[in-house]
């Protein structure tokens, strides 16, 4: 019974790698169901974390802001009969900044983290080509959660360096999904930035906003501890252990404070939200603003309505709406608040005017003259010099 209990998990996951079909994680080149790293023994499918962690700077694209802009994605497509979508992407891996003074070794499609905001229509057949740059150290592909079949499109694009390969697919159903890559490893390519959100949207389209903007959590798991300086290699170990030393909006810290969202009183506000994970849980939350309207799981069924936090999970997305009231800085955030300081936070940037009647400060009334107004817990007394 013993030895039964010690090989469990080596047969579940066997059980499940075969359950797999051909899907990309059954290649036969990475079908070790037990491996040995430095410090920690695996069972999952695919390359040990450990084969990832050396690397030199200088060997790739240095890129001056790796954050994708919220702002930065595509206008409305529903109002048109379904076609055929071209979409490309380039797997680049590149070097930039965490925060000033940290670079890191991060891994993209099309250089951005997230990657671009990709947006068809229900019935479109869609023609994905991704290359993989041929300064690339490994493998990539990617995997979107929108398609219907085996590896959600990696098992036709899996790229080695130099490489393209392409493939199509039938948008079937409508939603906010996920996209990111699964080659060996696969949360090695997901905690390094390459992922992504794709809008499939109803035949109908999505009622008409001010303003829609995209935004994506991570984690980002360096050699060196929060706020250490220089290159910061990429640590398998804390990955497998859960320990993001980072937890960020679209990339980086302050991603969103040095691209704040912007809008204006009386405005209607979209987010489309997603978690690239690998492990945390979102709890997103803006402070002073209830969503109106939230489409949990990114799902275009009947909305929830007067919500205050989402939970995304990890490889999951959310659609949130709001009428904004009241000029001021908003802050975004996840409302697990001890990541504010690994630099899950930022800016909702609003203009317009005060509206005193549904926020603002208590005036105190005026006196007569020869009365001092003297306020005592919940009673307000006035005392005659």
């Amino acid at each position: 019974m013993k030895g039964i209990k010690r090989l469990l998990p080596v047969m579940l996951g066997w059980a499940w790698m075969m359950a797999l079909g051909n899907s990309v994680w059954a290649d036969e080149n990475h079908m070790d169901a037990v491996r040995t790293g430095e410090q920690a023994k695996t069972f999952g499918p695919g390359e040990s974390f450990h084969l990832h962690q050396t690397i030199h700077p200088q060997d790739y694209k240095q890129v001056g802001d790796i954050a994708k802009r919220p702002d930065d994605l595509p206008p409305p497509v529903a109002s048109r009969p379904p076609r055929t979508v071209e979409i490309n992407l380039v797997a680049r891996e590149v070097v930039s900044e965490i925060a000033p003074g940290i670079q890191y070794h991060y891994w993209t499609y099309n250089d951005t983290v997230p990657g671009p905001f990709l947006r068809v229509r229900v019935g479109d057949t869609v023609r994905l080509t991704l290359h993989n740059d041929e300064t690339s150290s490994h493998e990539h592909d990617i995997d979107l959660h929108a398609v219907n079949g085996p590896g959600g499109g990696a098992a036709l694009t899996k790229v080695k360096p130099g490489e393209t390969k392409s493939f199509q697919f039938k948008a079937l159903n409508p939603g906010l999904y996920v996209y990111h890559c699964a080659a060996r490893n696969p949360p090695t390519h997901v905690a390094n930035g390459m992922y992504g959100l794709i809008l499939v949207e109803p035949a109908e389209g999505l009622p008409p906003v001010d303003h829609e903007f995209y935004v994506m959590q991570g984690e980002l798991y360096t050699k060196g501890p929060i706020g250490a300086e220089g290159f910061q290699p990429f640590d398998g170990n804390k990955m497998f252990e859960e320990r993001p030393e980072y937890i960020v909006f679209n990339g980086r810290v302050r991603a969103l404070v040095d691209h704040p969202l912007k809008a204006k009183v009386g405005d209607t506000v979209r987010l489309f939200l997603g978690n690239g994970g690998v492990a945390k849980i979102s709890s997103f939350h803006i402070i002073g603003e209830i969503f109106d309207q939230v489409w949990p799981e990114g799902s275009t069924t009947p909305p929830l309505e007067n919500v205050q936090t989402t939970a995304i999970p990890a490889g999951g997305s959310a659609m949130v709406e709001f009428k904004i009231e009241i000029p001021g800085k908003y802050v975004l955030v996840d409302h697990a608040l001890s990541r504010i300081d690994r630099g899950a936070w930022g800016i909702l940037q609003v203009e317009g005017p005060e509206n005193p009647t549904i926020y603002g400060p208590v005036r105190k009334p005026a006196t007569k003259a020869g009365e001092q107004a003297l306020d005592v817990g919940p009673v307000r007394l006035k005392i005659r010099r």
